[in-house]
């Protein structure tokens, strides 16, 4: 079965909003932080579980961006970026079992990963989960082929 297309922006701008509320999480600290931070593992579980199309961030883009945008040049697979959304979804849950267990350094190591993560992509267009995800398809391929 195809993957779904997607317009790019949409994951950058969900990088955008993600980014902001784990700085919050991250300035606010492993007791503060909680709100931000939970409201973004459940972003995640829903572009993870669901799908990036029912992804909250997703659903704004579409919304209220995309209408005043250009058509994109080109659309792209939404599996990538669900790839992407899961191991997000992986950090956060770590930072936030982090937060919750009294833990600050694994809170604020996970989360910094995760906000790295996300800067990337909205900054430079860059999806690292989306590239360990390509990486991962590439190795498959070869397997199949050679055996």
């Amino acid at each position: 079965m195809p993957s779904p297309r997607i317009d790019p922006r949409g994951p950058r701008f969900a990088a955008a909003v993600t980014a902001v509320l784990l700085s919050a999480a991250l300035l606010l600290g492993p007791e503060r932080g909680l709100i931000p931070l939970a409201v973004q593992v459940a972003a995640f579980a829903a572009g993870a579980l669901l799908g990036v199309h029912r992804q909250p961030w997703g659903w704004v883009f579409r919304r209220f961006v995309r209408p005043r945008l250009a058509p994109p040049a080109a659309l792209e697979a939404a599996r990538p970026p669900r790839f992407a959304q899961a191991v997000g979804l992986g950090f956060a849950a770590v930072a936030l079992a982090g937060a919750l267990l009294g833990a600050a350094p694994v809170f604020h190591v996970a989360l910094a990963l995760a906000l790295v993560a996300a800067l990337l992509n909205a900054v430079f267009d860059l999806c690292l989960g989306c590239e360990v995800y390509l990486r991962i398809q590439r190795i498959r391929r070869r397997a199949l082929a050679a055996g």
